[in-house]
């Protein structure tokens, strides 16, 4: 007779996975060096994804997935300060080490999606997701849309870059500081804006 599967074992498979690459490159990841790191077979590791890039797409999707804690932040409850507040906070949440670490892993997963667009899209599909919330936060504050759009542009890629500078160089303290300093100017450009339509 053949055994029910476990519903919770892949996910604490993943999630031990994600605890492992916290200090290695996805790119030198192996079914046989994770099995031994993990203390299972390659056979479960097989099982349960299937193939490598089943693997690193459920790791990408996995990664992708932390960012939900702070995507409710980033919407405007009723005004230009709450919407700051929310990228600030997601900035705090963001520059804790875990998740620094994690930052490096998408990264990593958006170039070799970048190498291979036909066969991974999540961090592509993630950036897409922070460019709607922000769009549509801006327009809720009374934006017009071509406005919303470039000011979500400008400030999700000066807060990816940001965090870059934070992966390469471990320096929280100038990368938070540059981050207030964004966050700031991206108020001053939002409220005259604003002003302009008012």
């Amino acid at each position: 007779m053949a055994r029910t599967p476990d519903p919770a074992r892949k996910p604490a498979l993943l999630e031990q996975t994600l605890d492992y690459l916290l200090d290695k490159p996805l790119s030198e990841l192996s079914f046989r060096t994770l099995a031994k790191a993990l203390g299972v077979s390659t056979y479960v590791l097989v099982y349960h994804f299937g193939s490598r890039a089943e693997l690193v797409r459920d790791i990408v999707e996995a990664i992708s997935a932390r960012t939900t804690v702070i995507q409710a932040r980033l919407t405007p409850e009723s005004s230009l300060d709450d919407y700051i507040e929310g990228l600030v906070l997601s900035w705090e949440w963001a520059v804790q080490p875990r998740n620094r670490q994690l930052q490096r892993l998408e990264f990593e997963a958006g170039m070799l999606e970048a190498v291979h667009p036909d066969g991974l899209s999540t961090t592509r599909a993630l950036y897409e997701r922070w460019m709607s919330i922000g769009r549509r936060a801006l327009e809720e504050l009374g934006l017009a849309p071509e406005d919303a759009d470039a000011e979500t542009r400008l400030i999700v890629n000066t807060f990816h870059g940001i965090q870059y500078d934070l992966v390469l160089n471990g320096d929280a303290e100038s990368a938070t500081a540059s981050l207030h300093r964004a966050a700031e100017q991206h108020r001053e450009r939002v409220a005259a804006l604003l002003s302009e339509r008012a």
